[in-house]
C-alpha cells in the first residue's frame, strides 16, 4: 500500500469518527409536535418574527440557531466531506486527462 493511500485512509477514518460522534451527540427530537412557522431575517428588533431576542442573541426557535447550534456537529463534517469529494473529482479528472 502506498503512502498516498494510507494517508487517504487515515483522513477518511478521522472524518468518519468525527461524523459518527456528531450524529451520536446530536439530539434529533423535535421541540414541537406540530409544525411551527420559522421567522425570517428582519432588521427591526421590535418585530414579533425577529430571530434575535432583546439581548441580541439568536432565539432558540429560529432556523439559524437550529442549523448552526443544534446540528453544527453534523453539518461541519459533512461540509468537509463534500469539499473533499469535490477536490477528489477534480484530481481524478485531471489524472484521466494526463494519461
Amino acid at each position: 500500500m502506498s503512502k498516498r493511500t494510507s494517508v487517504g485512509l487515515l483522513v477518511v477514518g478521522i472524518l468518519l469518527a468525527v461524523l459518527v460522534a456528531g450524529i451520536v451527540t446530536t439530539d434529533f427530537q423535535p421541540e414541537y409536535d406540530t409544525p411551527q412557522g420559522l421567522p425570517t431575517f428582519t432588521t427591526s428588533h421590535n418585530d414579533a418574527q425577529d430571530i434575535y431576542d432583546d439581548s441580541g442573541k439568536l432565539k432558540e426557535n429560529s432556523l439559524p440557531y437550529a442549523i448552526f447550534e443544534q446540528y453544527g456537529f453534523v453539518l461541519i463534517p459533512l461540509a468537509i466531506l463534500m469539499f473533499g469529494a469535490m477536490v477528489g473529482g477534480v484530481v481524478i479528472s485531471k489524472e484521466e486527462v494526463e494519461e
